[in-house]
């Protein structure tokens, strides 16, 4: 069997984890999430969710707590709380873990102005847990902080992302 690979389906709000099957691929686990609400886009600035072929190029925060914050993609040290929340009004949460993805299709999500990982497009856990489901995300791919957790431990970097 071929290495396990995500699709995300932003029309239905939800990441599936497949494992290849000749006899027909197997359904790992299934999620529910929230992409961009604006939309699907892969241009630098727009704040969509970028289309097409993707890998996992790094996978960050590895052992730290659920709720952990991190920032330019490093932990603060801080959990996240309701409390911190406030004191920081506005604040694009990064929580938990980091998958940092990798566009693989030259001129459509990688490369130039369409380049994901120079957007910085992650799938990570959120302080708007009550959001997925939904389109609310600034581009990225935001899931629950358990079910990201949960997803870290079973992808490799190199895991083929494909959104839709």
């Amino acid at each position: 069997m071929g290495k396990p690979f995500i699709e995300v389906d932003s029309r239905l709000q939800q990441l599936y984890l497949w494992e290849p099957d000749p006899d027909g691929d197997r359904l790992i686990r299934q999620y529910p999430v929230s992409t961009a609400a604006n939309g699907l886009g892969e241009q630098s600035g727009s704040y969509c969710t970028p289309r097409g072929r993707h890998r996992v190029a790094e996978k960050i925060g590895a052992g730290t707590p659920l709720h952990a914050v991190f920032k330019a993609r490093q932990p603060t040290g801080e959990i996240w709380t309701p409390a911190l929340d406030a004191e920081h009004p506005g604040r694009d949460w990064i929580l938990t873990r980091i998958l940092w993805l990798e566009g693989l299709e030259p001129g459509k999500n990688k490369g130039g102005t369409v380049d994901s990982h120079d957007r910085y497009i992650y799938i990570h856990g959120t302080s708007e847990e009550h959001l997925i489901g939904q389109p609310a995300s600034h581009g990225c791919i935001r899931m629950k902080n358990a079910d990201v957790a949960e997803l870290f431990e079973l992808v490799q970097v190199g895991t083929e992302v494909r959104i839709f």
